[in-house]
């Protein structure tokens, strides 16, 4: 690189700056491989190397990508891809392509990264372009199977298959082929050489006739003795060539062979994957029908958007189960002395046995409020009494363990006084940009060490402009962002606080957009449930 920098070789120094840069990115040090990738970059737009400019463009992406930057490698990828589309480097936008639909995948876009990979398989199937065709049956397989479309997604994925298998065998007869050409390149340079050999020995004698007329007819004799010889020489490479080319020639077909069968196998295995996948396809279809059937039980416990609307004047429910079915639910009612109550509840569990859960403790404390139950704590301790019964007859000795936490508020008929209780999980009320935490009573609604122990709750009396926030810790606990950590209750109150300032609807939006983000690809831990109602 300093040779290069002082004879001012541009084209040179850019190059350089490429093979440090991919020193340091190899090394993990992606802020100073930027740099020198970036140094690449500003070379070829000054030599006006577009086709230099688009490969800069696109490693700086890769980079980004590498470090989680989705935003910064989307940009300079669609750089990129400009530029290629400017120069009409068909096999270059087929790779920037799926390197765009790569970033919608890991952010979770799977519809839009289906369709940038559409795009770039279609592109490399045009142009017959083996490996992008590779890398793009593998994007939409992954992409396919993220949508829920298995048979699309084992399309593709056998698509991957077939184009991988036939690179390595192009890679193996490119391999034998450039042998044979190696052989005839040195079966050529040894006949050159031995016909230079022969002019310079003609020279020679010619010379030596000036000289002395006796030497030319020893010279002549040995002159043919050459040539005969080099005839018999010759007469060796011609059938040694040959024996390799038929040797050579074996080999290739053998692959040829090879190849058709690994091609039949390929096919039958085809057959038996699909009879396979009809059947899966078949008991799949059985048991989405059943938790379909089962979510829509499950909702028919919780509380209607109707019911809300009736009682509530702004407010919003973000509710994302982990799977079809929850054990997390939200519940309202009206009580017997008029109040308006409501539960944000936790079962436990997730999936088919928190939703089972969720409908015993749904069922339960509607038991407690036909009972006429008013005051909170009240209905969590009748609750708690019904559950705890229930599941003395699971067939354990002491009966499971299982119950829910969970937050119960209830508002008096204009709102001005609300009570209240909680269960391992806290209420939030914030008035004037300050955030007050109810702090939840640390006992769960069902069996526990301190089930004698009666909740307790409270009353809170409330003011205009009031915005108060019940929550399950399924939103706190979800791994995510750039280090794959969990997003925290801390974290949390700062962010409600944070939009608190917005309508309940805008509240909504943002924190349905902010968990997908957060999330990413990385898989739901548990089911969400938050709950923002303004007085």
């Amino acid at each position: 690189l300093t040779i290069r920098e002082e004879i001012g070789d541009k084209k040179g120094m850019a190059g350089s700056y490429n093979n440090i840069g991919l020193i340091y990115q190899d090394q993990g040090d992606y802020a100073k491989a930027i740099n020198y990738y970036t140094k690449s970059l500003t070379i070829e737009e000054e030599t006006g190397n577009k086709q230099g400019v688009a490969a800069s463009l696109n490693i700086i992406g890769v980079i980004y990508k590498e470090q989680g930057d989705y935003a910064n490698a989307m940009d300079y990828y669609t750089k990129s891809l400009k530029i290629k589309e400017e120069i009409g480097n068909k096999k270059g936008m087929a790779n920037s392509y799926n390197s765009i639909g790569g970033i919608y995948y890991a952010q979770g876009d799977y519809a839009k990264a289906k369709n940038y990979s559409l795009r770039a398989l279609s592109l490399a199937q045009e142009i017959g372009a083996v490996k992008e065709t590779r890398d793009a049956s593998m994007s939409l397989s992954n992409a396919y199977k993220k949508l829920g479309n298995y048979k699309e997604s084992l399309a593709m994925y056998e698509l991957y298959i077939t184009t991988r298998d036939s690179i390595n065998s192009e890679e193996n007869q490119k391999a034998v082929i450039q042998q044979e050409y190696k052989y005839k390149y040195e079966k050529q340079a040894a006949a050159d050489s031995v016909v230079a050999a022969e002019a310079n020995k003609v020279t020679d004698a010619l010379l030596t006739a000036e000289k002395a007329e006796n030497k030319q007819h020893e010279l002549e004799a040995n002159e043919s003795a050459l040539m005969a010889k080099q005839q018999q020489q010759q007469k060796y490479f011609l059938f040694g060539g040959l024996a390799l080319a038929l040797i050579f020639g074996g080999i290739i077909y053998n692959r040829f062979k090879l190849a058709n069968k690994q091609k039949g196998i390929i096919e039958e295995q085809k057959k038996v994957v699909d009879e396979a996948f009809d059947g899966l396809e078949e008991a799949h279809k059985e048991i989405t029908d059943s938790i379909n059937y089962a979510e829509r039980i499950q909702r028919s416990f919780l509380a209607t958007d109707e019911l809300l609307n009736e009682n509530l004047n702004e407010y919003f429910v973000y509710f994302n189960p982990k799977e079809a079915v929850s054990g997390d639910f939200y519940w309202a009612d009206r009580l017997s002395n008029g109040n308006f109550a409501m539960v944000n509840a936790d079962s436990t569990g997730h999936g088919v046995p928190g939703a089972i859960m969720s409908i015993l403790n749904v069922s339960s404390i509607e038991k407690a409020v036909e009972n006429k139950a008013t005051n909170p704590a009240d209905i969590f301790n009748q609750t708690r009494k019904t559950i705890i019964e229930r599941l003395k007859k699971d067939g354990s000795e002491q009966g499971g363990k299982d119950g829910m936490d969970a937050s119960l508020i209830s508002f008096n008929s204009d709102k001005t006084k609300m009570t209240y209780i909680a269960a391992q999980n806290p209420i939030w009320i914030i008035r004037d940009g300050e955030l007050t935490e109810i702090k939840p009573e640390k006992m769960p609604v069902g069996k526990h060490d301190n089930d004698h122990i009666p909740f307790s709750g409270g009353e809170y009396d409330n003011q205009k402009g009031d915005q108060i926030y019940t929550l399950t810790d399924g939103f706190q606990d979800q791994f995510g962002g750039l280090k794959g950590k969990k997003f925290m209750v801390k974290k949390m109150r700062e962010y409600v606080l944070s939009i608190s300032n917005l309508p309940m609807a805008e509240q909504h939006q943002r924190i349905t957009e902010s968990f997908e983000s957060w999330k990413g690809d990385i898989e739901q831990v548990d089911d969400v449930c938050v709950i923002g109602v303004k007085i």
